[in-house]
């Protein structure tokens, strides 16, 4: 092994005879292959490793963890509000839909009323002016049916005078006389039917 460094040294041992010998370096220094897989440098690797993931957990489980859990329980704690508060929204809103629904109902009910109440009124309206008009038509008809029998009357009497005068002018005028009593009898007669 002394040979090998000492030829190492001067150059003069190939790259090969280097790997071969377990030396994972060429002749000027430089690594030869993957150094991962170097097995002289495999401890080292495994303590920076451990170092490494020791270090990440400590950073992750002191600093990043913690701040996250935060985060989370603060969004777990909205969540939970918002959901409180919109189930009270909610029922809020069940009560106002309720209120509004009575309201409703409650108007359409007096609007119902006042609708009866007015046509109530109208019709009570309609009633009192049929009942005087009626009253006023029975008292024209009653005035107009005294005057059609003043003037069926008067023209009774006058088609009496108008047929006692032309009874007499026919009589006379066929050579007779008639007296005024028996002309009155015949006419009297004779329109009573």
């Amino acid at each position: 092994m002394a040979t090998e460094t000492t030829a190492a040294a001067e150059g003069h041992v190939s790259p090969l005879a280097l790997e071969e010998a377990g030396k994972c370096v060429d002749s000027h220094g430089g690594a030869i292959g993957m150094p991962q897989l170097c097995g002289d440098w495999m401890g080292n690797q495994i303590f920076w490793l451990v170092v490494t993931l020791i270090v990440i957990y400590f950073v992750l489980s002191r600093i990043a963890l913690p701040r996250i859990a935060a985060v989370l329980a603060e969004r777990q704690g909205t969540i939970t509000n918002d959901l409180a508060a919109a189930e009270d929204l909610k029922v809020k809103a069940v009560e106002a839909e309720e209120a509004y629904n009575k309201a409703l109902a409650d108007a359409r009910a007096e609007a119902q009323n006042i609708v009866a109440a007015t046509k109530a009124e109208i019709k009570g309206e309609i009633d009192d002016a049929i009942a005087k008009a009626d009253a006023e038509i029975s008292a024209k008809a009653a005035e107009g049916e005294a005057k059609i029998a003043e003037i069926r009357a008067g023209a009774m009497e006058a088609v009496k005078t108008v047929a006692k005068d032309t009874a007499k002018e026919i009589v006379a005028a066929m050579g007779g006389k008639a007296d005024a009593k028996t002309v009155t009898a015949a006419i009297t007669a004779r329109m009573k039917g």
